[in-house]
């Protein structure tokens, strides 16, 4: 079961993405090669870097994909994503916080099954306000995914964690020793999750081997495949059963003008 590349979708499945755009109308013609080559059935997308009026709706419909989105300029945003298939919104905001306006969280029902799109803080510097932030940001999406989780439907929240799970996420290397993305308290904010019953989808398949899905844009790091896995699908123990795949879109991040992220995704029964 391969770890990168575009296939996993065959009849009765459905193929779950997370991507990481980073910056939706820069890249789009980008995203639209990536959706007519890996026909995703649903994707979450993550920093739009797009007021709302300024999303690519029309685009994305005429490729045969429904959308709806958070839109936030200049930075954030989020959006999901439905081919040929409706989708019905459930919430736009993570609760805990009505002061929190920042564009990080989306959830929409599609085909039976709660899709929750997020874009956590990234934390940096830290310490300090932002590293708390980004931990009581966690701490609320930890609360909304234990009521998610105890409704019992079907749920899969997908995006970019901002955060490195363990040392088999990383690279080998010092240099991020200081950063909010490895930190002992973004890593048990992100343990907290599977504990409480949450399944992460590429570890489900791919307990040992190194899957990065971000690579910065210096000191050649792609190249040298120098990356960090911060996009996750968790999956409800439900959806266990019918994780018949999953896998990173690695050849997304060589191409021209390529977001610093790949997608990710998962193959459903």
């Amino acid at each position: 079961m391969a770890a990168s590349g575009a296939r996993g979708r065959g009849r009765g499945r459905i193929k779950i993405a997370t991507f990481n755009i980073n910056n939706i109308n820069t890249r789009l013609p980008n995203l639209l090669a990536w959706l007519r080559a890996a026909r995703p059935d649903i994707v979450c997308l993550q920093e739009l870097k797009a007021a709302q009026a300024a999303f690519p709706e029309d685009a994305l419909r005429d490729a045969g994909y429904n959308a709806a989105w958070v839109g936030q300029k200049t930075w954030n945003g989020v959006a999901i994503l439905a081919r040929n298939r409706p989708l019905f919104v459930t919430r736009t905001r993570l609760p805990g916080n009505p002061k929190d306006l920042q564009a990080r969280y989306l959830e929409a029902a599609i085909g039976g099954i709660v899709i929750a799109c997020l874009y956590a803080p990234n934390g940096n510097p830290q310490p300090g306000p932002k590293f708390d932030d980004k931990l009581s940001w966690m701490k609320r999406l930890h609360r909304h995914a234990g009521m998610l989780h105890k409704s019992g439907a079907p749920v899969v929240i997908a995006g970019d964690f901002n955060v490195v799970p363990t040392a088999l996420d990383i690279y080998p290397t010092k240099s991020w020793t200081k950063d909010a993305l490895i930190q002992p308290e973004s890593r048990r904010a992100y343990a907290r999750l599977l504990d409480q019953g949450w399944t992460d989808g590429l570890r489900a398949l791919h307990p040992e081997l190194r899957i990065y899905t971000f690579w910065t844009y210096w000191r050649e790091r792609f190249e040298r495949d120098h990356g960090l896995r911060l996009d996750h699908l968790l999956l409800s123990p439900d959806l266990v059963p019918r994780l018949a795949a999953a896998g990173v879109d690695r050849d997304v991040r060589a191409r021209e003008g390529a977001s610093d992220h790949a997608p990710a995704w998962i193959v459903l029964k």
